[in-house]
């Protein structure tokens, strides 16, 4: 078989998927798939709404466009807030934005009106991740404004964490995410009592349509997967956005593996294109560059003597060689753009053999995208039900 290649195990994320919902279901969360790191592949994506999902979203237009030409037709979000360039394809593919640009929001809405449709409008607000979002004491202007836009049609609010800086969603956070989606909606309460009646109703405890409290580091929170986060109130939040829990079945923060997912749906496969004993160290005339980025050890290399060495093919160019698990007894040397170098305690080893590799959430996302290496899948109609997790 082709390598290096990716091998999915569907009926896996078709498990991990239908674990989570079945943990959130009781707090009325529902699960929006991420699909960026596995770049929309249908066949994942699928799966994911297999398990339960209740839509699929995505940071790249690309890949929602991938989704809807394969047939997908279950809701598609975009979850970065969409390029001015790119309004119009928006439209086309997406029913729902995130967004935090009022200009950008007037971009879609005239987009939209042009095209005969109303598109779903998802404002994210800043919680301390520092990467995007309203500011909070800005959000109530801005959702005043955006419910006088005809072409648009303002459906919720999204709260992003430990993306940019390692800060998980607290009790705190949480509560006040959940103010802010309750004076949300109160607004959209009253403008609506406005249009159909002229007189603004009782809007006490009434939230917005979607109030998505985070990714897969907001999912320890709320459930009873072990983990070193403190239980949190759901309060307002109905979704969450969970990508690599469910494809890897970890926590993103620690990157411990979450009881009862399964932790090795995708496997990276590369084959040894050579395999000799070389010493350690070179005494020869010429001196090798070394380089300690290019070493997961600092630099330091270990023992003396010779060593077993194989190379794998494949490089940074393919994937992030640190998000890489080896088979036990084979430790990374150091790599290059397209030459992995591990030293083996196995004697068998032999050209042409094929190692298998396990990827974390970036090594995944980067090999993913490499045009370079076969996606293969398999268990495409699992019975779940003979898994045992591990």
């Amino acid at each position: 078989m082709r390598t290096p290649r990716i091998e999915v195990d569907l009926g896996k994320i078709l498990y991990n998927t239908r674990q989570v919902v079945q943990q959130l279901k009781p707090y009325g969360i529902g699960v929006t798939a991420v699909t960026k790191a596995v770049c929309g592949h249908p066949d994942i994506a699928r799966a994911m709404l297999d398990g339960g999902a209740v839509g699929l979203a995505d940071a790249r237009i690309e890949n929602l466009e991938r989704l809807k030409h394969a047939g997908i037709s279950c809701p598609l979000t975009l979850i970065r807030t969409p390029m001015p360039s790119e309004v119009s394809r928006v439209i086309q593919a997406c029913d729902t934005s995130y967004n935090t640009e009022l200009d950008t929001i007037y971009l879609l809405a005239q987009s939209a009106r042009q095209a005969g449709r109303v598109h779903d409008i998802v404002l994210m607000v800043e919680m301390g991740d520092l990467r995007e979002g309203i500011m909070p004491g800005d959000l109530q202007q801005i959702v005043r404004e955006v419910m006088t836009i005809s072409g648009v049609q303002l459906k919720g609010i999204a709260a992003n964490f430990a993306c940019l800086n390692a800060t998980g969603p607290d009790a705190a956070a949480m509560a006040m995410f959940s103010e802010l989606a309750r004076h949300m909606g109160q607004d959209l309460a009253q403008n609506r009592g406005r249009n159909s009646s002229g007189t603004s109703k009782d809007v006490a405890g009434i939230f917005p349509e979607i109030v998505s409290g985070g990714n897969s580091t907001s999912l320890p929170g709320f459930v009873s997967f072990p983990c070193e986060a403190a239980q949190i109130q759901p309060e307002a939040v109905n979704d969450l956005r969970l990508g690599e829990a469910i494809l890897l079945g970890v926590q993103p923060l620690t990157g411990a593996a979450i009881k009862g997912l399964f932790t090795d749906a995708f496997t990276l496969v590369a084959e040894i294109i050579e395999h000799k004993v070389k010493p350690i160290i070179w005494t020869g005339p010429v001196m090798p560059r070394i380089t300690a980025q290019d070493r997961p050890d600092n630099g330091v290399i270990p023992g003396a003597g010779q060593r077993r060495q194989s190379i794998l093919a494949l490089g940074y160019q393919d994937t992030d060689i640190r998000g890489l698990t080896l088979p036990s007894g084979n430790r990374l040397v150091g790599a290059t753009s397209d030459h992995l170098v591990m030293e083996s305690d196995s004697k068998t080893l032999v050209v042409g053999a094929e190692i298998p590799l396990r990827p974390n959430y970036s090594a995944l996302m980067r090999a993913m995208a490499a045009g370079q290496i076969h996606k293969v899948t398999k268990n495409r109609k699992p019975d779940v039900a003979k898994f045992h997790y591990s």
